[in-house]
């Protein structure tokens, strides 16, 4: 199994505008690479990528329509008084985090 961690809405360090682009333009080539995602989770910042409309959504859709599951941090929802925003997907546990990362054989996580 494939995780998809999506732990900000950036790549990187510095610029938040660049860092946000370069993130669209990884999440696109994930996308259409030949790499199966079976579980995206986001976290803290990446919350922002299942909550807000935009090219990172159309591309979150796009992998859940190939079998991606998708999960959003509750506790991070909360913390950002988004609960009501989630737009694809369901709202995650971090115990439910820890297990799929103890089960998964291979993480990507962009930096």
């Amino acid at each position: 199994m494939t995780f998809l961690y999506l732990n900000s809405d950036r790549m990187g360090e510095g610029d938040p505008e660049l860092g946000r682009k370069l993130m669209i333009s990884f999440l696109k080539e994930l996308e259409k690479s030949n790499v199966r995602v079976d579980m995206i989770g986001a976290v803290n910042s990446g919350i922002n990528l299942t909550t807000q409309d935009g090219q990172a959504l159309e591309i979150l859709k796009r992998m859940e329509q190939k079998g991606a599951k998708i999960a959003t941090c509750g506790t991070c929802l909360e913390h950002y008084k988004r609960q009501d925003d989630l737009l694809i997907g369901q709202v995650g546990t971090m115990d439910m985090t820890v297990m799929v990362m103890a089960a998964a054989d291979r993480i990507i996580r962009p930096n």
